[in-house]
């Protein structure tokens, strides 16, 4: 799949194309519907499928200070829209400047000059141009001046509309199950995996800590079963947790798991301090709690593991022998 940071980057003479625009945060099902109707359309036209996009999230530019938090990062979201089958993604760089184009000024530079698009395919909800003023009829009406036909994806959903919206409300409450149907995956995070403060390796449950920086929205505190993948393709079941280990009084946020089945030697085989991984969220098991003391911690973390063992059809057999190998280990994230 091609990607192109700026107008510039697309090939002079590119098209033709079928294309379609959003911000694609999250790329839930009512994306994927879009894209794969972009897809088709253009198989059936023997043009490019084509998507366009923004970085940054628009928002973050007309109200920053209100702008909602990013479900994913946008290398995790142009993977996403790769394996959806996609040729081409033309990530346009927002900017201030860029938003006073007319709905005609826009179209007629990145649709039909840029990219000779054939067809556009969009939503009813579709709105482009200064001020957001262009909307459905103003896409019909200049496609139809430019010469590109506009198709129309009926909304579809479950009780209410597929939105990205939707999923982050389902995500500051911890319901990473609706958040999920949603999504038509499991949520995740991905990023690398740092030095924390080794309280999980003194309790017997030594965790992967994700970078403060790691992309993905962060649901709800909490513990949740869940999985983690690491460079080699290896995708371990893990106990998730979500929150400032307020046991121990902390402060800030952090995403840490503790990776069940690990293998015990040599300790080298699981060393992931310095890796870019993927954390998925299946299922949240319960709140964050403030314990008396770390022996009631060690007796919830337990079960939290056991818990998160069922849920995953891990096999618990392995569990006792798995936190005995990791007690004390120093070189083990």
């Amino acid at each position: 799949m091609h990607i192109w940071n700026s107008l510039d980057q697309v090939p002079a003479g590119f098209g033709p194309c079928v294309v379609t625009l959003g911000n694609f945060d999250g790329l839930h099902l009512g994306h994927q519907e879009v894209l794969g109707q972009v897809i088709a359309v253009a198989a059936a036209r023997q043009a490019s499928a084509v998507a366009l996009t923004f970085d940054p999230h628009p928002a973050q530019i007309h109200r920053p200070d209100s702008a909602p938090g990013q479900i994913m990062g946008l290398a995790d979201k142009l993977e996403a829209m790769e394996k959806l089958g996609l040729d081409g993604v033309l990530v346009i760089p927002y900017t201030l400047e860029f938003a006073q184009q007319s709905p005609e000024e826009f179209l007629r530079n990145v649709f039909v000059s840029t990219l000779g698009a054939s067809a556009v395919v969009v939503g009813h909800d579709v709105r482009f141009g200064r001020g957001n003023v262009g909307d459905l009829d103003a896409m019909i009406r200049l496609g139809t001046q430019l010469g590109f036909d506009v198709i129309v994806v009926d909304d579809k959903g479950y009780d209410r509309r597929w939105s990205s919206t939707w999923v982050r409300e389902a995500l500051d409450k911890g319901d990473v199950e609706t958040a999920a149907q949603v999504l038509g995956r499991w949520h995740s995070m991905s990023g690398e995996i740092v030095h924390g403060a080794a309280r999980g390796r003194a309790l017997g449950f030594p965790t992967a800590n994700l970078s403060p920086d790691a992309a993905g929205s962060i649901p709800a505190d909490g513990v949740y079963a869940g999985w983690l993948s690491d460079e080699q393709q290896h995708r371990w079941p893990a106990a998730i947790s979500v929150g400032s280990n307020p046991t121990f009084e902390g402060v800030s946020r952090q995403v840490e798991a503790f990776v069940i089945g690990r293998p015990k030697e040599p300790v080298e085989a699981f060393n992931l301090y310095g890796q870019h991984v993927v954390v998925e969220f299946v299922q949240r098991l319960r709140g964050m709690v403030a314990y008396t003391g770390p022996e009631a911690l060690i007796e919830q973390m337990h079960q939290d593991v056991l818990d998160t063992s069922s849920i995953l059809s891990a096999d618990p057999s392995v569990i006792p022998s798995v936190i005995r190998s990791v007690i004390g280990s120093e070189e083990t994230a």
